[in-house]
């Protein structure tokens, strides 16, 4: 009975501070859920089901000021803090990444306001992609952004922020022009080039290390008066899929327009030794003129098996390639059980013919056997003309202008739902090393942040190469006591 009292102790002195945070987020106007709560469950639940995590509560602030209180009360009752967005981190960063945390939903933060003749907008930061475009949409304006319409506006330009707009307009960071944030120690204020320019700079390619966006203000595009997206679709040996994926990077160095977005994605094959083998892709120029500006890749391969063509307004090419309707209001997200990680191939040094060729074998053998429904998308980055690149190394935390693609491996197991299959692990890993081992030892490859890996050794400089020490001293200088901890935060 002895050894039960230090427990039962621990469990009643949480229980009474759990009480307390309770009382004092109420006091501050501060909505919250907490264990045993009704809501807590799909509260505290990561959009991937690998990770279970339990936070002391999870808070719903509906203004900056009680932001403010919530970060305050996280760090009073010693707990770290956490922002989410829109909950989509691969590895449940948005939930802190351990237990006992306390997580800051930004949900309640949804106004979108339009300056058309400025062109700029104010977008508080609980927005889903598919709703930002649409109300961008509406005063005839747009944004570069992802795909999937449920992503949060959070993390995804606090991090990156690529989309087949991207060679035309850069990352979404990149239109930042200034953050409403609160700070570690409850301080609210707005970060821009002519005010805390240092926290601006790290905010754009780390943000979550660093304080908590309420708004960004950013500045707007006009929306195309037109769009295509275009897929071509092949089945391919190794050999051949080895051969287009070289033909591709050989292509992307030629004079191709910004206007063109794409990207190859790889699945399983019908057979073993073969894989199912795409280009995808959204062209922003006059239609007519896809077909020329393809053309020198496409007649560089043995024709496609089916070819998908959807030309419309630029709002209906957002929601072609989202999958389906952009209002992330009429219907809920969905979970998955997966595993991820990211490759970032330099300009300078495209892959070799080696790492193609055991790249492709891979996908096609070790591919085919895998108990999990895994893809590959080789995105375009870089090449001649992309807004991406042209951007200044260090104008920006974010560490990657010279990039010429980013790679995205994901694994999900067979059923979308747990256990994932420790297996699926060794296989994105093998995959990744099939292309790193048969590289030059020196190979100056980088990692796309918003594309998060648990299992990344050396995330640091993956992640952010030479901007990490950089970020390091900021940290110790804005979050001394790391109230905004999770796996892949900047230490200090």
């Amino acid at each position: 009975m002895t050894r039960l009292i230090p427990l039962l102790l621990a469990l009643s002195i949480s229980s009474i501070l759990a009480k307390d945070l309770r009382s004092d987020l109420q006091a501050a106007g501060v909505t919250a859920v907490f264990p045993g709560d009704s809501g807590y469950p799909s509260a505290s639940e990561a959009f991937n089901l690998r990770f279970t995590f339990k936070p002391v509560a999870v808070s719903f602030p509906a203004t900056p000021e009680q932001v403010s209180s919530a970060v305050k009360l996280g760090s009073s009752y010693g707990h770290h803090v956490a922002a989410r967005s829109g909950g989509h981190s691969y590895i449940a960063n948005g939930l802190g990444g351990s237990n006992g945390v306390l997580v800051v939903d930004m949900r309640n933060f949804t106004k979108v306001s339009v300056d058309a003749g400025a062109g700029t907008a104010t977008i508080e930061i609980g927005n889903r992609l598919g709703n930002v475009a649409l109300a961008l949409n509406d005063a005839g304006r747009a944004l570069p952004h992802g795909t999937c319409p449920y992503v949060g506006l959070g993390g995804h330009s606090g991090y990156g922020g690529f989309g087949f707009t991207s060679r035309m307009w850069g990352m979404t960071l990149d239109t930042i022009r200034s953050i409403h944030m609160v700070l570690p120690n409850g301080t609210i204020t707005t970060a821009s080039n002519t005010s805390n320019s240092d926290l601006f700079w790290a905010m754009r390619g780390s943000a979550g290390s660093f304080g908590i966006t309420t708004a960004i203000e950013v500045t707007t595009f006009e929306a195309p008066p037109s769009a295509t997206f275009y897929q071509y679709t092949w089945n391919m040996n190794v050999q051949d899929a080895a051969n287009a994926m070289a033909k591709f990077q050989t292509y992307v160095e030629t004079n191709i327009p910004p206007q063109l977005g794409g990207e190859l994605v790889i699945t399983k094959g019908s057979v073993r030794g073969n894989v199912t083998f795409a280009l995808v892709g959204a062209w922003y120029g006059p239609s007519a003129q896809l077909n020329s500006t393809l053309a020198p890749y496409l007649t560089s391969l043995a024709p496609p098996r089916n070819i998908s063509l959807q030309s419309g307004t630029y709002i209906e090419s957002v929601a072609n390639i989202g999958g389906g309707p952009l209002d992330t209001t009429a219907a809920p997200d969905k979970n998955d059980t997966f595993y991820a990680k990211s490759l970032m191939t330099p300009e300078k040094s495209p892959m070799s013919n080696s790492a193609l060729r055991a790249f492709a074998s891979y996908m096609a053998n070790q591919g085919f056997d895998s108990n999990t429904n895994w893809f590959v998308e080789v995105e375009l980055y870089g090449g001649k003309n992309s807004a991406i690149n042209a951007v200044a190394p260090d104008a920006t935390a974010f560490a990657h202008r010279s990039s010429m693609f980013t790679i995205q491996f994901y694994a999900s197991s067979e059923s979308g739902l747990p256990p994932y299959p420790t297996s699926g692990l060794s296989f994105l890993d093998g995959m990744v090393n099939s292309i790193t081992s048969n590289s030059p030892p020196n190979w100056d490859y980088g990692a796309y942040p918003n594309y998060i890996d648990s299992r990344l050794k050396d995330w640091q400089w993956r992640y952010y190469g030479r901007h990490y020490e950089r970020l390091r001293s900021l940290k110790k200088m804005y979050d001394p006591r790391d109230l905004f901890d999770f796996p892949t935060a900047i230490e200090d």
